[in-house]
């Protein structure tokens, strides 16, 4: 089952339930995924790799939203995008520690010397291309650029 349909079938439940905040949430998250689907000239179907990354943005805005909230002085307001961001926050893949971090890029770089690749800095796009899927959203990508770049200089 992909994201989007958890998501789509999370609707009914949070229905059932009677939990409007939650119901909101989702709604307002798939809203985000169809526009985003809609947007270019052509429709597309966002993969889950895309609909994570999507959900992480709609969790961080929303907690910075009630970082301004709270600044302004409306603790009611900040508590409802925290909710909400928790909500979202429960859709997304369980961070990985650097150490599983590095594990990975390590297994992948380990693996293209193994299929006989000559390994050096130029080859830093080959090495995120193998990476990227496997991290996926779960880990930063900044972080895990600079691991690359150290693995390979």
């Amino acid at each position: 089952m992909s994201l989007k349909e958890k998501l789509k079938g999370d609707v009914v439940v949070h229905m059932k339930a009677g939990n409007k905040v939650a119901l909101t949430t989702v709604r307002n998250v798939l809203g985000e995924i169809e526009t985003r689907e809609k947007s270019g000239k052509e429709p597309v179907e966002l993969d889950d790799l895309q609909v994570t990354a999507l959900l992480q943005k709609e969790a961080a805005k929303r907690r910075d939203t009630a970082a301004t909230y709270a600044a302004a002085g409306h603790q009611d307001r900040a508590q409802a995008e925290i909710a909400e961001a928790e909500i979202i926050e429960a859709y997304l893949p369980k961070a990985l520690s650097r150490g599983e971090a590095e594990a990975i890029v390590e297994e992948v770089i380990a693996g293209l010397r193994a299929d006989g690749s000559d390994l050096s800095m130029r080859s830093m796009g080959v090495v995120m291309k193998s990476v990227t899927p496997k991290i996926g959203g779960r880990f930063d990508g900044k972080a895990v650029s600079d691991m690359v770049k150290a693995r390979l200089g």
